[in-house]
């Protein structure tokens, strides 16, 4: 299985998955969001398309106390961490093949690549210090 929704039952193995340095990709969600609602089964089929990938669904309220205060402006949000390197954080569009071309140039990079374009800028550094969902479960 590379596809969960997160729940206290099985935060352990999205633990796994990130203490593995699988390629981790998040969406942040909410069940009151339309949107959200809509996107569920496409985010579904993004992970059919990546069987090697991890992907995980999080509810922002259900899961409030591991979101925290990462600031989701708007649904959907993506989040990919690998190595323990986040090296996306930000809205798409509710487009499977947009979120497709976003993973696809991620994990076209090298975690040397990764590593260096994490700390490029202010906000990319803010994403390590304070986003990394593997840094959020310890």
């Amino acid at each position: 299985m590379n596809h969960l929704i997160l729940n206290s039952g099985n935060r352990a193995t999205l633990a796994q998955w990130l203490a593995e340095d699988a390629c981790v990709v998040a969406c942040l969600c909410a069940a009151w969001c339309d949107t959200c609602s809509a996107y569920k089964s496409r985010f579904a089929e993004l992970a059919a398309m990546h069987p090697e990938q991890r992907f995980v669904w999080i509810d922002i309220e259900d899961e409030a106390d591991l979101v925290g205060d990462i600031d989701v402006d708007n649904f959907p949000t993506l989040l990919m961490q690998q190595s323990g390197i986040v090296s996306f954080f930000g809205t798409v569009l509710p487009d499977l093949r947009q979120a497709d071309l976003v993973l696809k140039a991620q994990l076209g990079k090298s975690i040397g690549e990764l590593a260096q374009e994490a700390g490029t800028s202010e906000d990319r550094k803010d994403w390590q210090r304070n986003y990394s969902l593997r840094k959020r479960l310890s």
